[in-house]
């Protein structure tokens, strides 16, 4: 058996958690490759070669030649690729491409800040905790106001743009943000989380833990 052409370098963390996820979603063959970054594998040359802003995810499709970072392009790439979880009809497609982008743009960027100043800064700085709590509480109120009355993100099926909104909500309640109160936000994330793929791909290379 040949090996797959598709290699993952990834942690365990959100963006990492939104490929991992995909990639057993879709069934894609693939060779995950654990860049370590609590030992700093994610400042080594051979892997900043590949992403010169030393994050993960990273895949390389080997086949094609082709290197890609930033986990909404990679999503995008493994949807065209296998034809799986991005609708082709132009409407349900740019709704999920769009929500991708939310995502990418707003949501995670804002619950990134968030944990850090919230779990990890050594020095707490009540201002930008307070500022951090607000701004994602919002975007979960946008999420929940999105999902009054549908089941997912986009159109009426399941897609990238659900995956990479999971991924981070996934660590938000891991490490103790209470998106409890938002009740169709927290009925997607548990028709999320009960998903077969989904419970794989939380564990790839190893569950998170919290702070």
């Amino acid at each position: 058996m040949h090996d797959p052409t598709l290699v993952l370098y990834t942690d365990s963390s959100p963006n990492g958690f939104k490929i991992t996820i995909a990639l057993e979603e879709m069934g894609l063959p693939y060779r995950l490759v654990h860049v370590n970054i609590d030992r700093g594998d994610h400042h080594h040359a051979d892997f900043l070669a590949l992403n010169p802003a030393g994050r993960i995810p990273v895949l390389v499709d080997q086949s094609a030649n082709i290197v890609l970072f930033e986990s909404a392009a990679i999503l995008l790439y493994l949807a065209q690729l296998s034809g799986q979880l991005l609708e082709q009809a132009p409407q349900a497609r740019w709704e999920a491409i769009t929500w991708l982008m939310y995502h990418s743009a707003s949501m995670g960027p804002l619950l990134g800040q968030r944990v850090h100043f919230d779990c990890f800064e050594t020095q707490p700085d009540p201002s930008a905790q307070q500022r951090y709590r607000n701004l994602t509480e919002h975007a979960f109120g946008i999420l929940d106001q999105r999902l009054a009355g549908r089941s997912w993100l986009a159109a009426d099926t399941y897609s990238i743009a659900d995956i990479a909104s999971f991924a981070w909500l996934h660590i938000a309640a891991l490490v103790g943000f209470d998106f409890s109160g938002h009740a169709h936000l927290s009925r997607w994330f548990r028709q999320v989380e009960q998903r077969p793929a989904v419970q794989r791909g939380i564990r790839l290379p190893a569950p998170a833990t919290g702070p």
